[in-house]
Parts: structure tokens; sequence; C-alpha cells
């Protein structure tokens, strides 16, 4: 009897459990909802707080950690080196990054967390995660295009600095004055590696997307970064700013072609006599 008692007991309790989560879950839910509603009036502040409700109701519900993710990263400035802006990027990372604890696989985190990294520069974390998203989706060309944004500033803020200490003007070659040819070795061995990663990642992303004039655009920058940094070989250095050139002229035209395909595209009226 004292057995049948207690197993009666332990249902009860198990029964009071499951109405006491399912109400829960309904009740995170309710403040998803709420969250997405001030989210879209872009309070910002009150939508944080709905979401952070609905994780703390349901620690399960992986849309109220985006939603909450995507919050804290709409607040945070970047470039704004302050303790209140960096925590809360910080915080958004920290949700995506609990999303992909329960899905590795959410390809929405991964790009939250690269863009937040680079909006951070914090390079090298960036393209982690950017090459992460290459492995999840191979067909999306962005994530190349981003990785090799961040190549080609790598490359290019470290050459300017050397060329302005060198006294150089911003057209002259880094080899026009012998001198100049051990600063030119040194960054060749330094940035040769990132050109030549961005060259194959807007490549790559061409394939994919053949008319990418954003990526046309920065195929030309880096075929710049190169030539200058063809240390005693004016051959190559001519060829590269040759394909730069190449390149800038396939970006207007690309850019010219995806204008007149516009609805409402006009041609050229000429004025009346």
């Amino acid at each position: 009897m004292k057995t049948s008692i207690r197993m009666l007991a332990m249902a009860a309790l198990g029964l009071a459990l499951l109405a006491t989560t399912g109400c829960s879950k309904l009740r995170a839910r309710d403040q998803l909802n709420k969250g997405v509603q001030s989210y879209k009036n872009a309070k910002y502040e009150e939508a944080i707080n709905h979401f952070q409700q609905a994780v703390s109701l349901d620690p399960t519900l992986l849309n109220a950690r985006l939603y909450l993710a995507t919050a804290y990263a709409q607040q945070y400035i970047p470039g704004v080196d302050a303790e209140d802006n960096n925590r809360m990027g910080q915080n958004a990372v920290d949700q995506y990054m609990s999303v992909l604890e329960r899905d590795p696989k959410n390809i929405n985190s991964v790009k939250g967390i690269a863009y937040l990294y680079l909006q951070m520069k914090k390079f090298e974390d960036a393209k982690k995660f950017y090459r992460k998203a290459n492995e999840l989706d191979p067909n999306d060309p962005e994530p190349y295009y981003s990785v090799a944004v961040i190549d080609w500033t790598q490359s290019y803020q470290p050459r300017m600095e050397e060329r302005a200490k060198a006294g150089l003007k911003p057209d002259e070659w880094i080899m026009k004055d012998k001198a100049n040819k051990q600063i030119c070795q040194m960054l060749r061995e330094k940035n040769s590696g990132v050109i030549e990663d961005g060259i194959a990642m807007l490549e790559k992303a061409l394939q994919l997307r053949p008319d990418y004039d954003d990526a046309m655009a920065y195929l030309n920058l880096l075929y710049r970064e190169r030539a200058d940094l063809q240390c005693e070989d004016p051959a190559a250095r001519a060829a590269d700013l040759k394909t730069a050139d190449e390149w800038v002229d396939k970006t207007m035209a690309t850019k010219k072609a995806k204008a007149e395909k516009q609805p409402g595209a006009q041609g050229i009226t000429m004025p009346s006599k």
C-alpha cells in the first residue's frame, strides 16, 4: 500500500513538473514574440530584456538566443573603445557561441561572430569564422569575399606605414630607390601570403557569382598590393598593374550592366532643341 502511495506521489510530481515546464516554454515564446515586436520597432533595449527573459524561461529556445545576439550586435558601435560598448559586442558573441554549442552548424551564428570580430578588428578571429562559414556552405560567395577584404586590409595598412616612414609618394614604386630594397623584401615576406590568399578567395567568389563587382574591385586592389612588392622585377610589377587595370574595367562594365538591368533604367536622353 505504501509503495502504491509513493508511486502515485511521484507520478503527481512528474505531472506537475511537466506542467511547469510546459508553462515556462509558453511564457518563453510569449517573451520572444514581444521581443521581436520591440526589435522591429527599433526598441533594442526593450527587445533585449524580452529576449533575456525568453532565454531564462527556456534555455533550449535557440531563436531567442539568436535574436538576443542580434539585438546586442545592433547596439554595438564599431570603433568606440568604451567599456559598455565592448561589453555589448562581447555579449553578442557569447550568445552566438551559446547557439553553436547546441547547434554547431548554425551558419547565422557563425556569420554573426565573424562579422562582429571584423568590426572589432580581430581580423584573424574573423577570418577563422568566415572560413567556417565557407565549410558549412561552400556555395556562398560572400564569406570568401570577406576573407579577401581582411587579407587586403592586413597587407595595405603595414605597407602604407612603411612607405610613409620611407617618405615615398602615394604612387611611387617602393623599389624606385634601391635603398628601400630591405623594406620591400620585409613586406614581401610578411604580406605575400595574405595577398595570394585574398586573390584566391576572390577568384572563388567570382566562380560562384560571376557578376560580383565588389569582388572585382578588390581584385584590382590586391593586384596593386602585389605589384608594389615585386622587388627588383619591373616586368612583374607592370604585369600586375595591367591585371589590376583590367579588373577596374571589368568592375565598371559589370556595374553598368547591372544598372541597365534595373527596372525603369533609362538611356541618356538628349535635350530637345
